[in-house]
């Protein structure tokens, strides 16, 4: 063998070791990496109340002249959103003489309706203010018949439904990252 073939060789077998080990290398993924990681978790709030009497009829029996007679209903936030609060009267009906039966509806001090039973406009929100998360309000009902109401008005039969809408405000939405 000529000292070229050598020198060669010499230059040519370390080459092709480190060509070999450098495939090996690349090609069994033996590289330095770093990975991390999060997630996203969205979860949508909740818009829902409690009426205390849904459902149930605040009867008045037997009324005469000079009775005043009261009930009440709790609306509670029972959602995860703050919300706004109004009552609706849905429908009505009164076969008592005008000005004989009168109604007052009362949030705390705030009188909301004061007149003739049946006399509230249906279909139209009485906004009642601020309903916040775990929040009640309490609504009182208050049915009188005047002292001046004539014999005209025995037997007679009056009715009223009610409805409570909620509705969202503002954003208490919230966002934070948690372990």
């Amino acid at each position: 063998m000529s000292t070229t073939t050598k020198n060669r060789r010499k230059v040519l077998v370390p080459l092709a070791t480190m060509a070999i080990a450098g495939a090996v290398a690349v090609g069994s993924g033996a590289t330095f990496t770093s990975t991390t990681a999060h997630s996203v978790a969205v979860t949508s709030g909740t818009l829902s109340h409690s009426n205390d009497q849904n459902g149930l009829t605040l009867t008045v029996a037997n009324i005469k002249p000079g009775d005043t007679k009261t009930g009440t209903v709790t609306i509670t936030n029972d959602g995860t959103l703050d919300s706004t609060l109004s009552l609706e009267e849905t429908s009505d009906s009164s076969n008592f003489i005008a000005g004989a039966l009168k109604l007052k509806i009362q949030d705390g001090t705030t009188v909301v309706y004061d007149g003739n039973f049946g006399a509230m406009a249906n279909e139209v929100r009485n906004e009642l203010g601020s309903l916040p998360v775990g929040a009640k309000k309490t609504l009182t009902f208050t049915v009188s018949m005047t002292d001046t109401a004539t014999n005209d008005n025995q037997g007679k039969q009056a009715s009223a439904s009610y409805r409570y809408v909620t509705t969202q405000v503002g954003d208490n939405s919230s966002v934070g990252w948690l372990k």
